[in-house]
């Protein structure tokens, strides 16, 4: 009789990636084999907190009933037809993601990524067909520092030379101004302009928050000037700054939205562009698509994830946590953290360079049971599950003392 397989460690399976999976990441050391909640656990069932929630794609936590029970219902029925077929989940869907950001219609997609690209094609062609920019002239102005995903079209508007170098030559058409600084961004746009495309709040940058009136600014110069808003809030949405949008914070309605990460409740990707008829109405059969986007697994989860969010429990939740994260966070500043920036229960936290890197600093964490990730420099972001209970996350704080002290 044969025996059975022995389980292997944690190191023998990082060993075991290293010939055959590509080297675009570089992960903490641990390897996760069970979640739940706000916890995770690895294979040889050591637990974690975990304080990155999938950089927002978790927010409503590891396995979530409510969306597993979704999952496994439409499982059971059907997961696929292409968009050659109607399928009997999405139109529900659609109604109530565009009911949910306020806006008239929802073109589904995959990953986040997906969901910028589609966005830059929908808004030159709306710059075409109703600005009556000359062909092939349109611009987009969009941010530096940046972060809206990795295809090659997306890097040719990145400042990041680490996403960008060796993977030219780039898309033109895009303009880069400063972030938060509404008179360059006046100066930037002209009759090309098409439309311009920013975080709300700027995630792997650092949680970089715009001062108080930059959304407003950009919905009045771009108004004035003629061209779409494009809001990404594929990490900054669906409940993790305390509202549903990022832009909320100012009452801003963008003529676009896109989403992601979350819409997918960390079970399936999700990503979806929402707008106004008239941006969204450009488009005409042929002209984009996607086999898997909005297929009937996607649409039963992503209803799912939206009926979470109509309740307000969980915006409520990341205002309510955000504010015990930045008290927390305050009581550090002066001990090892040299400022922070923080949006709902959302932060980017600058460690002094003489305690460590961001990424030794999140090693310390996780030998602690603390998962967290590092950005740029000594800059550490931590964006729990709004299912995170205050008590974990004042536990969480006090971890990050005790490292920053040691």
């Amino acid at each position: 009789m044969t025996a059975p397989a022995r389980a292997r460690t944690s190191d023998e399976l990082i060993r075991a990636e290293e010939p055959v999976l590509a080297h675009n990441y570089h992960p903490l050391p641990v390897v996760v084999a069970h979640a739940e909640g706000a916890w995770v656990e690895d294979v040889e069932g050591r637990r974690y907190l975990d304080m990155l929630a999938g950089y927002s794609a978790l927010n409503f936590g590891h396995r979530h009933p409510a969306l597993i029970e979704a999952a496994y219902r439409q499982l059971d029925r059907l997961t696929l037809t292409s968009r050659a077929f109607h399928n009997d989940k999405l139109a529900g869907f659609a109604e109530r993601l565009a009911r949910l950001t306020g806006q008239d219609m929802v073109l589904p997609m995959n990953t986040g990524a997906e969901a910028v690209e589609s966005g830059i094609k929908v808004a030159r062609k709306w710059a075409y067909e109703v600005k009556g920019v000359p062909a092939d002239r349109a611009t987009i102005v969009v941010a530096a520092d940046n972060f809206h995903g990795r295809t090659t079209t997306i890097v040719s508007f990145s400042t990041d030379e680490t996403a960008r170098s060796g993977f030219g030559p780039f898309t033109p058409g895009f303009r880069i101004v400063p972030y938060n600084d509404l008179a360059a961004l006046e100066a930037a746009i002209d009759e090309t302009t098409a439309a311009v495309l920013i975080e709300p709040v700027q995630g792997e940058a650092g949680v970089i928050v715009p001062d108080d009136g930059y959304l407003t600014g950009v919905r009045e110069l771009t108004r004035r000037a003629g061209c779409l808003f494009v809001a990404d809030e594929i990490q900054s949405g669906l409940g993790r700054t305390g509202r549903t949008l990022a832009v909320e914070h100012e009452n801003v309605v963008p003529d676009v939205v896109l989403l992601g990460k979350a819409l997918g409740g960390g079970i399936v990707p999700v990503s979806a562009v929402v707008g106004s008829r008239e941006a969204l109405g450009v488009l005409r059969p042929g002209e984009h698509g996607s086999t898997f986007g909005g297929n009937p697994l996607a649409a039963a989860v992503g209803t799912a994830v939206v009926e979470l969010l109509e309740t307000g429990e969980f915006q409520r939740r990341a205002a309510e946590l955000g504010a015990v994260l930045r008290e927390g966070l305050t009581d550090l500043v002066g001990r090892g953290v040299v400022g922070f920036r923080s949006r709902g229960l959302w932060a980017g936290v600058d460690v002094d360079p003489a305690i460590g890197t961001g990424r030794e600093i999140s090693e310390r964490l996780m030998r602690e049971g603390i998962l967290a990730k590092d950005t740029h420099g000594s800059t550490i972001r931590l964006a729990p599950p709004l299912t995170i209970t205050e008590t974990e996350l004042r536990s969480a704080l006090g971890t990050l003392a005790k490292v920053l002290a040691a």
